[in-house]
């Protein structure tokens, strides 16, 4: 098996992401390769932040810019260490999931995209396209597509 040297993996919080995430600390802790845990998000509009205020008082802060994607990278930083991974790093990313994967694999030179398959087996997922196909198709570098679903 070939040596990866960087790894990156998406996640956007849910279960199955972190699944993929913790296969994706295991190949890195192996290969003693460098991990680069991705998540993508869009800025919460003004009217969005201010029903946020109105609901949430001092804890809206969590919902401002990046705060819920750091929230989300830093548990799955924490769930990579615990796999036996050392070198993490992490990138909150404006924009579209697929978008935001392949532009961090293309500045981080990595050789291997690790992603779950939710979406895979759903019909919208055959029809428009799922995060996990569509970084096949378009990444460049060897994609393992995680059975987390």
């Amino acid at each position: 098996m070939t040596a990866y040297h960087t790894v990156v993996v998406g996640t956007d919080g849910s279960d199955s992401s972190f699944r993929a995430v913790d296969r994706a600390a295991s190949v890195t802790a192996d290969a003693e390769a460098r991990l680069v845990i991705v998540c993508a998000y869009y800025p919460a509009s003004q009217s969005e932040v201010e029903k946020a205020q109105d609901v949430l008082r001092d804890e809206a802060y969590q919902v401002v810019g990046s705060a819920p994607a750091e929230d989300t990278l830093q548990s799955a930083r924490d769930r990579a260490v615990k796999q036996g991974a050392t070198n993490v790093e992490t990138a909150a990313v404006v924009g579209d999931p697929v978008e935001a994967l392949r532009k961090v694999v293309s500045q981080r030179s990595a050789d291997l995209l690790v992603v779950g398959n939710r979406g895979l087996n759903t019909l919208a997922g055959r029809i428009l396209g799922s995060v996990p196909s569509e970084v096949a198709r378009k990444s460049g570098v060897d994609v393992l597509i995680v059975h987390t679903t």
